[in-house]
């Protein structure tokens, strides 16, 4: 059975390891060297504790991460404030078992109940999985930037999904701390 809860600075060196290959070997990530255990750790905890990160294991007893999701800041600026950009990766061996659909399912109700308002991911493109997983959580295409990364010799478009969380509200309330209100299922 696949469990999801909030991530531990225990997980960091399960994240790195998930997102290595993304790195090294894929272009779904635009970085050019995998961040060890450390950097993991100290991504997770800038922000404050507002922005989620949680994963999904195989069981409780097992602890073994088969899979990660985030939230960071949309955009620095303050009016940006309630909009979040998304992310999710499987381990390679946990590859269509639902971890990642379960993980994104609860990253956007956690997210949805902590006030945010947009939710919008960028998919290195192709990456029909991905797309096909952003969109059966509701995410829609909203729009390409063209040739925007370089990796491997080569330009990657990227694609622009969004997803809306809530109705915005005028004036909005401030988004929760995560910290605060840990992942929610609905």
């Amino acid at each position: 059975m696949i469990a999801i809860r909030a991530a531990t600075p225990d997980d960091a060196a399960a994240l790195a390891a998930i997102y290595a290959p993304h790195v090294l070997i894929g272009t779904a990530s635009f970085e050019e060297e995998a961040p060890d255990a450390r950097t993991m750790r100290s991504r997770m905890a800038a922000h404050d504790g507002l922005y989620p990160w949680i994963v999904a294991t195989q069981g409780e007893a097992a602890g073994g991460v088969l899979a990660y999701a985030y939230a960071t800041p949309f955009h620095p600026r303050p009016a940006y404030r309630w909009s979040v950009e998304t992310t999710v990766y499987v381990a390679d061996a946990a590859q269509r078992r639902g971890a990642g659909r379960l993980l994104y399912e609860a990253l956007v109700d956690t997210l949805t109940a902590q006030g945010f308002t947009q939710a919008l991911a960028r998919i290195a493109l192709p990456n029909e999985g991905s797309i096909a997983l952003h969109e059966a959580v509701g995410f829609r295409r909203a729009g390409v930037q063209r040739e925007v990364g370089f990796k491997f010799g080569r330009w990657i478009d990227v694609g622009l999904w969004q997803r809306e969380l809530a109705e915005p509200a005028s004036p909005p309330a401030e988004p929760k701390r995560f910290a605060d209100i840990g992942v929610v299922r609905v």
